[in-house]
């Protein structure tokens, strides 16, 4: 048999004949939505933060009330999705949790405070925001991590694995264009969690000859000589203040005009929101389900967590042990449908043959009685020594009863004229 002809709309489609990168595929990908209780905050921030996930997340990714986290985690792993950053509101405050799917651990913060995107860019005096810096991953910036306690290494492990690898023998400098700073404060045991755009400047060009460089038209009416606006002060009063720390040299080429490599340029960040004050809660070995293996508030005894170990294992066994029953339950079901199936399908041959059998007598005795007809018919020539009538030795079989022709309507009466 002959394979389909692809139609031109195939043939045509790029999508369908071009694969996806390796290095894409690989690359952890993200789920970022709400539950819980219904609110603008919540919804805002949700967005706020998906976008900061972005390109590697479901931008729009639509979630309805009936949706559960089955559903998520069953169309993750056709997705490539690695981690789902759920924001929940209860009535005691909001809460963000990060899950490592398919099988944990669950990390839960609570939001002590928080600004969104739309307020963080309208408080500033000078905004850079633009599209192209959200095609790359941002680059993560982690300070102050390197405390006592295991749920810091883990913090700090969980938010690396949620962003790609960087390599720094072949990464493009021109791709970095945003970062996140996640501070924690180790007296209030709180996280700063910041997101900025990043811009790379020439150092040591007057105002003048950068606008020039970046292909800008200045305003030359206040000059008396092209001169006297090329030698005004190299940098303006707000550009004094930057730090030489922030002075690196280039080791390639950047997409921005005036940064050459091997050539000193300054960083600067522009902030982009949102803002989030988190703090750990809870870590559980599971997904949303598990051991707890970290409580800021709760601390139970050994005895205790022995407790709920075995309760955990007996839940455990029984819920395998219902599982089992119903694997069985579905195999009897099975075998139940297949004998129903073959006693049918014996059922229906049977029939047929029934079938076919009556067909054969019903032919056998119209020939032997065909047969007899003869017979008879012969029987009269030789005695009689003439042709019998043509209805004397016919069977009329399936004749209908002739019927007398009704008028359906009766004929309309003859009019005469009266004059």
């Amino acid at each position: 048999m002959g394979h389909k002809r692809k139609g031109r709309c195939v043939k045509r489609n790029k999508q369908i004949n071009v694969g996806e990168k390796e290095e894409l595929v690989k690359a952890p990908h993200s789920f970022v939505f709400h539950r819980g209780l219904p609110g603008d905050h919540i919804i805002d921030l949700t967005k706020d933060f998906r976008k900061v996930m972005e390109p590697f997340t479901a931008s729009s990714l639509k979630v309805r009330k009936k949706n559960t986290i089955k559903d998520f985690v069953s169309v993750a792993s056709v997705l490539h999705v690695s981690h789902m950053c759920i924001f929940t509101k209860t009535e005691l405050g909001m809460y963000l949790k990060l899950c490592k799917l398919p099988r944990g651990p669950t990390l839960t913060f609570k939001i002590h405070s928080f600004s969104l995107t739309r307020d963080v860019i309208s408080m500033l005096k000078k905004q850079l925001v633009y599209e192209e810096a959200f095609k790359s991953s941002p680059l993560l910036i982690l300070n102050n991590f390197s405390g006592e306690g295991m749920q810091l290494k883990l913090i700090a492990s969980t938010f690396q694995n949620m962003f790609p690898t960087i390599n720094l023998t072949t990464i493009n400098l021109s791709t970095i264009r945003r970062c996140i700073c996640l501070n924690y404060n180790t007296t209030s045991k709180t996280i700063d969690f910041r997101h900025y755009a990043i811009k790379v400047v020439p150092v040591g060009l007057s105002k003048g000859i950068k606008k020039l460089v970046q292909a800008k038209i200045p305003n030359l009416s206040k000059c008396q000589d092209i001169s006297e606006f090329l030698t005004k002060p190299t940098m303006s009063e707000s550009e004094a203040e930057d730090d030489e720390n922030s002075h690196v040299t280039l080791s390639q080429k950047l997409s921005s005009r005036g940064n050459q490599a091997n050539s000193k340029s300054a960083i600067r960040l522009f902030e982009l929101g949102p803002r989030i004050t988190l703090q750990l809660i809870k870590v559980e070995n599971g997904l949303l389900d598990g051991e707890v293996l970290y409580h800021e508030f709760i601390h139970k005894t050994e005895e205790e967590k022995l407790a709920i170990k075995k309760r955990r294992e007996e839940k455990k066994k029984l819920k395998e042990k219902r599982k089992r029953l119903q694997e069985e339950n579905k195999k009897k079901k099975e075998v139940q449908k297949q004998e129903h199936k073959e006693k049918s399908l014996k059922g229906i041959r049977k029939k047929r043959e029934n079938d076919m059998l009556l067909q054969k007598i019903a032919k056998e005795s119209t020939e032997k009685s065909e047969l007899e007809e003869d017979d008879d018919a012969q029987y009269y020539r030789e005695e009689v020594g003439e042709e019998p009538d043509k209805d004397l030795f016919q069977t009329k079989t399936g004749t209908k009863r002739p019927h007398k022709h009704i008028m359906r309507y009766k004929p309309k009466k003859a009019k005469f004229d009266k004059s």
